[in-house]
């Protein structure tokens, strides 16, 4: 399947109805730029290509031009099971990536079994500069160490990130609500001691507040804790 074929089974895979709905929910993406592929059937197509020259044919052409190539792209990235080939896959993609929907789908599998090695480049990440490369760091140190692995460091690099961008921001507002739902004593000071920006307190709180994970008398402590207008 060369890259036209790509292509070419992509619109014939696409929903029209799905394409609207979708590139109203992505803002920064341009409508024309979205072809109409579900998730279920880009993941099958990352199957099929896994391993082929077509798939190192196209991880190689970068940048692609349609939102749905990105996704797809994102979904064969994820299949590689050699740590430091996924790492080099996922460094040359994270630059290109222009929405939050890429940025959440990326979820390499080779990740989970080197943590160790992986926060190295989580703390390059967080410091890049680049929107979706922080909201994608902030993502696999909420994915990957906030089990076994965590550490009350980890909360504190997160609360010193100050940023002005909106998916930045809600990145930091889910990982400090998966944080509480997770490791609550450790991470409650940062909330009781407001050591977040306005916004992305309120925001943690509100999102706690809807977990099912957390227990009725932490939700209401949560909630005395808000700031108020």
């Amino acid at each position: 399947m060369t890259e036209d074929k790509i292509l070419k089974e992509l619109y014939r895979l696409r929903d029209p109805e799905y394409r609207d709905f979708q590139s109203k929910l992505i803002p920064t993406v341009d409508s024309e730029l979205f072809i109409g592929v579900r998730t279920p059937d880009l993941k099958k197509l990352a199957v099929c290509l896994h391993g082929t020259s077509e798939e190192k044919n196209f991880l190689n052409r970068l940048p692609h031009k349609y939102f749905d190539e990105n996704q797809l792209h994102a979904f064969l990235i994820a299949q590689s099971t050699d740590f430091d080939e996924c790492i080099e896959k996922t460094n040359a993609f994270l630059l290109f990536i222009d929405n939050w929907a890429t940025c959440d789908q990326l979820s390499p599998k080779s990740f989970r079994s080197n943590c160790t090695v992986l926060f190295n480049y989580i703390r390059a990440w967080l410091s890049s500069g680049h929107i979706y490369t922080v909201r994608f760091g902030i993502k696999m140190l909420m994915s990957h160490f906030l089990d076994d692995e965590f550490d009350v460091r980890y909360p504190q690099m997160i609360a010193e990130i100050k940023s002005n961008e909106y998916y930045v921001n809600m990145m930091i507002a889910w990982y400090f609500a998966t944080a509480l739902a997770k490791q609550y004593d450790a991470v409650i000071p940062f909330i009781r001691d407001r050591r977040l920006d306005v916004w992305v307190h309120n925001k943690t709180i509100q999102k706690a507040v809807e977990s099912f994970r957390i227990k009725p008398e932490c939700k209401t402590y949560l909630k005395s804790l808000r700031y108020r207008k």
